[in-house]
């Protein structure tokens, strides 16, 4: 990065608000709670709990861009922490459909209030014009990282 102060400090913000990020959401959902999840085991609970309906094995590696063999070991662990049931489909026996359980739900709700309160945390006190800065900024970071991803 060379001796360019504004991207020594732009890479050291960056890096440190992923992280911080990740410790608060994981510290926020585990507080209180008397089963303890990884920020992976959040991201699967939340890819399960978005939409309608059980979600498949396929379609949960694909929504999280991870392996069917990654999935199907973070839904075991999830199962055996009672926050997510498997079932086999209705309509074709080989597939296994995954939900939350009523403790996956309480996980679920404390991840979408954690996010919730992190949105109106930063934007809190911003002027229109200073919120209209912030949102084009990280979407151009995000279109960044896609690119470079192909996502």
């Amino acid at each position: 990065m060379g001796k360019d102060p504004f991207r020594h400090e732009l890479n050291h913000l960056l890096v440190s608000t992923y992280q911080t990020i990740e410790k608060a959401e994981q510290k926020s959902i585990n507080k209180g709670s008397a089963v303890r999840v990884s920020i992976a085991e959040i991201h699967l609970i939340e890819a399960v709990g978005r939409g309608k309906g059980p979600k498949t094995i396929s379609a949960l590696a694909a929504r999280l861009g991870i392996t069917l063999a990654s999935v199907t070991v973070g839904v075991n662990k999830l199962v055996k922490k009672g926050l997510l049931q498997k079932k086999r489909s209705d309509k074709d026996g080989r597939v296994m459909c995954v939900t939350l359980t009523p403790a996956g739900r309480r996980i679920y709700r404390r991840h979408e209030e954690f996010h919730a309160y992190m949105v109106d945390s930063a934007i809190s006190g911003l002027t229109k014009e200073e919120k209209y800065v912030m949102l084009k900024g990280i979407q151009k970071l995000r279109e960044f990282f896609a690119a470079k991803l192909e996502v």
